[in-house]
């Protein structure tokens, strides 16, 4: 099956996507791809005691994800993957990683970043990635929660 879900949460690993996400995408991996966390150990050890039991979890940088997927390393595993940037999902996509859907869920407000719905709040990068991701045919939606209806970019990003 491979990758079921991609999903932009700055949280990255947290009670949402591990008591909601992981079971409504039938998870039997969960990715964290972020070259900078990738070499933090204290963060991967936190984020690993929250994995499910039964769930393999991957922490890695942008070029392990792709050539591992490339490889096929993941064909036999439904991978629900977590990255903070959509840039990296771009990356990823470019190397030949099969990206069926993003799932935008938190991104932090700051400098220079406009709030466009709860949660989410973007920069003028931030939203011409996420406009290239759908241009390279990938839908981007809004879904905080599966129990929540997904909302289309389009709604909240003109």
């Amino acid at each position: 099956m491979s990758l079921v879900l991609a999903r932009i949460d700055q949280r990255l690993i947290h009670g949402i996507v591990v008591t909601q996400w992981a079971g409504a995408v039938k998870a039997k991996r969960l990715m964290v791809v972020d070259d900078q966390i990738s070499k933090d150990e204290t963060q991967k050890a936190a984020m690993r005691m929250s994995k499910p039991a039964g769930t393999g979890m991957s922490i890695i940088d942008t070029q392990t994800a792709i050539t591992n997927f490339n490889a096929g390393k993941y064909d036999n595993h439904n991978v629900f993957l977590i990255v903070k940037e959509p840039e990296t999902l771009i990356k990823l996509s470019e190397g030949g990683v099969k990206i069926p859907k993003v799932n935008i869920g938190i991104m932090f407000d700051g400098e220079n970043k406009e709030t466009v719905k709860k949660m989410v709040s973007v920069d003028e990068k931030e939203v011409a990635d996420l406009k290239k991701l759908e241009a390279m045919g990938i839908p981007v939606t809004f879904h905080f929660v599966p129990s929540d209806n997904e909302e289309p970019l389009e709604k909240y990003i003109k």
